[in-house]
């Protein structure tokens, strides 16, 4: 499955498209009571209209409504998401076809090393925040 990027945008758009045409799914009887939020749950009552699939009542989840097989798990920037930890996980990291996220256990000095290293080879990272430079690097350069 190696395509090139325009593709994935492609795809990326076409899931976005057919998202649209699927409906809201939504709690059962969330419309009728305030205290229950939208959130989707599983209809599981003996005498639930939903879950017995009644003419007129909201449609629940199914196979039928999943996205295209080849846009699925990619970003909407049309990248693949690859979750990285050090700066070794970079090495596997492929520029053309992938992104990288920055695991939220790792700390900002290492955070720092990895974006640094990141940005050198050319790898989108999706969720650099408030990139500020360590005041170490600007203390010692005045």
């Amino acid at each position: 499955m190696n395509m090139d990027i325009v593709e994935r945008k492609r795809l990326v758009t076409k899931r976005v498209k057919e998202k649209e045409k699927k409906p809201k799914f939504v709690r059962q009887e969330s419309w009728r009571y305030k205290r229950i939020k939208e959130n989707w749950r599983r209809p599981r009552g003996i005498d639930s209209k939903m879950r017995l699939k009644v003419k007129g009542w909201p449609a629940s989840p199914n196979v039928g409504y999943r996205g295209p097989k080849e846009a699925r798990g990619l970003h909407p920037s049309a990248y693949k998401e690859v979750m990285v930890f050090n700066i070794d996980d970079l090495s596997r990291v492929d520029p053309e076809l992938e992104a990288i996220r920055i695991a939220a256990c790792v700390g900002s000095k290492k955070r720092v090393e990895i974006i640094r290293e990141a940005r050198e080879r050319g790898i989108h990272i999706l969720n650099v925040g408030e990139f500020k430079e360590p005041e170490e690097a600007t203390a010692k350069s005045t």
